[in-house]
């Protein structure tokens, strides 16, 4: 199995771990997800993931019109995605369980049979399936960590957070477009993975601005969890503060 389906697999079944066993009202617990507890962190995971099964069957653009009932492009990426779940909400905690695990493991399969470097219809445009399966990995981590916050645990950091980094990394000019910025020149990022081991994202010119520190808080960084300043990153160059503003996983 290709390294990024394989970390895929074993994020969901983290994520998996966390749910098994839940009573009604763990399932109902506030996340830090405004205005969705448990239950409805999970539908959303859910759907997204029926969105990814329908990118790599060639069938998205239609998928996200009807699920959100309008056009592809006419919602905000947040406006669809809490309409998508406003629409489901309320589904037995058994009945989600069961639809969540069984969407997750046919993406998994779908993924570990194709070609990965196919190009395929998403939020933003096209993408590799394999950038696809790196965005699915990111995302399932994120709410992993807000479903174990909600339940008053704690997930620790493992080396799959090096496929969320340089994701991260990547998608920098993305970042800054959307913004309406452009950046100052190439960055790199050095960063210490979990398990101690140094991580160099380098471009292809000498970098103008270098982030450094922990892997894992340069990811939640990305996932709009943490506050830059509340951690050990640091930045060097014309764009570190911009980078460490904008830096993100998702569309």
């Amino acid at each position: 199995m290709d390294e990024t389906v394989a970390a895929l697999a074993e994020q969901q079944a983290e994520l998996e771990s966390l749910l098994v066993g839940l009573s009604a009202g763990q399932w109902h617990s506030a996340t830090r997800c405004e205005g969705w507890d448990v239950a409805d962190v999970v539908l959303h995971l859910a759907q997204s993931d029926e969105l990814a099964i329908a990118s790599v069957t060639g069938r998205f653009d239609q998928l996200a019109s009807q699920r959100s009932g309008a056009p592809v492009g006419g919602l905000s990426v947040d406006e669809s995605a809490a309409l998508m779940v406003e629409r489901e909400r309320a589904l037995p905690p058994a009945e989600l369980f069961g639809r969540w695990t069984s969407t997750t493991a046919h993406l998994v399969e779908l993924l570990d049979g194709m070609d990965l470097s196919t190009r395929v219809s998403w939020v933003a445009g096209t993408l590799s399936a394999r950038t696809l399966a790196t965005t699915r990995l990111a995302e399932t981590w994120i709410h992993a960590g807000d479903i174990a916050d909600a339940l008053g645990r704690e997930l620790a950091a493992t080396d799959r957070l090096r496929l969320v980094a340089r994701l991260a990394w990547r998608t920098l000019p993305y970042a800054f477009g959307s913004a309406g910025l452009t950046l100052g020149g190439p960055v790199a990022f050095r960063l210490t993975s979990p398990s101690g081991d140094a991580w160099e994202f380098l471009p292809d010119q000498p970098a103008v601005t270098i982030i450094t520190g922990p892997a894992a808080d340069l990811c939640e960084v990305a996932a709009r969890r943490r506050d830059p300043a509340a951690t050990f990153l640091t930045g060097d160059g014309p764009d570190a503060a911009d980078v460490l503003a904008l830096v993100r996983t998702y569309a």
